[in-house]
């Protein structure tokens, strides 16, 4: 039987909880490992460090990642600081989109799948097919962020329905013109995650709540992609571009880029943040974001258990978690998280 079914009860509570307002850990000084990229993955390298005392620096092996553009940017700041602890254990991050890391983690393929969304019942049910069982961590909170170049100086805020009106698959909005008479005549061109995104996943829930529309529009003005960088530069260098992603590609291009405050079910203009993604307040486009492990991978390979005891230890997430642009889950969930690994080594 799946670990899955051991934490139905925590699952809900960290569901409820994202209404609440939480605190985030303090930033901890952090030491970065130059990463590499090979063959679209990072590679995060040995590294030389003093002969210290840790058991982890006995460790050994590989432990394979992948999936997410969104959760990539945590996982791998954190294996840059585990390298510092575990020289010698290579771990490879790449970042397929959510949906291409399920397609390689449920035959078995990888250890981890980074995810921007909750696993699918049908990429769950492959995984049983297949005699992977696995265990769900969440470990971030993050504000999906609408996007349009720095020199876009008409859109300064955007309703639900203005988004469903833009996005969905039944749109013939095609100039800023078709959504606002006061706009430009211009050609809007779309920058949009391709579907192995789950952050697309995710608007896609959002369009479809508004208007019914159960896809993103597909046509000649619309670039897809699952690699965030890839948006983020088409976004920053069209002055009629108009798109959507993770909130910490905006934190570090804030000067390339514009994010457009969403109005919010209280009917408030509000732009992301740690503060009104922990409190709520930017709805409805805050998610979670989550890791999945492999549990043959936690039980046979000692470093992907290290691995993700330190994800979840002060050094790891609540460590580096301000500093790539996301906020902290619920007080209390790494503390869960660690008890649940616990749980799955048994």
């Amino acid at each position: 039987m799946s670990l899955k079914k051991l934490f139905p009860v925590f699952a809900l509570l960290v569901v409820f909880s994202m209404l609440l307002s939480a605190c985030a850990a303090p930033v901890q000084p952090t030491t970065s490992v130059e990463a590499t990229s090979v063959s679209g993955a990072t590679q995060v390298p040995a590294t030389e460090v003093p002969t210290n005392d840790s058991p982890l620096k006995d460790l050994s092996g590989d432990v394979v990642i992948d999936g997410s553009s969104t959760v990539y940017p945590i996982t791998v700041a954190v294996a840059e600081e585990f390298a510092t602890v575990a020289p010698d254990v290579r771990i490879s991050v790449g970042l397929s989109g959510t949906g291409g890391g399920f397609k390689k983690f449920c035959p078995g393929e990888i250890d981890i799948s980074d995810a921007s969304r909750a696993i699918k019942d049908e990429e769950a049910a492959i995984c049983q097919e297949n005699g992977v069982e696995f265990v769900e961590f969440l470990v971030a909170l993050d504000g999906l962020t609408v996007m349009v170049s720095q020199e876009n100086d008409w859109l300064n805020e955007i309703t639900v329905d203005q988004l469903a009106a833009l996005l969905g698959s039944s749109s013939t909005i095609t100039k800023w013109s078709d959504l606002d008479p006061s706009y430009p005549a211009e050609d809007i061109l779309f920058f949009i995650p391709d579907p192995d995104s789950g952050t697309r996943d995710y608007m896609i829930e959002i369009v479809e709540k508004a208007n019914g529309d159960e896809d993103l529009r597909q046509d000649e003005n619309t670039t897809f992609s699952s690699d965030d960088n890839v948006l983020l530069d088409g976004i920053a260098n069209e002055k009629n571009a108009f798109g959507f992603f993770g909130y910490a590609y905006y934190v570090g291009n804030k000067d390339a880029v514009k994010a457009v405050p969403v109005v919010n079910k209280a009917g408030d203009a509000v732009l992301p943040s740690d503060t009104t993604v922990q409190d709520g307040t930017y709805n409805p486009l805050s998610r979670p974001l989550y890791i999945y492990v492999n549990l043959n991978s936690l039980q046979e390979k000692p470093q992907v258990a290290a691995y993700v005891n330190y994800y979840f230890g002060p050094d790891g997430g609540a460590a580096i978690m301000s500093e790539v642009g996301y906020s902290m889950p619920p007080t209390g969930t790494y503390e869960a998280n660690l008890a649940l690994l616990a749980e799955s080594l048994k």
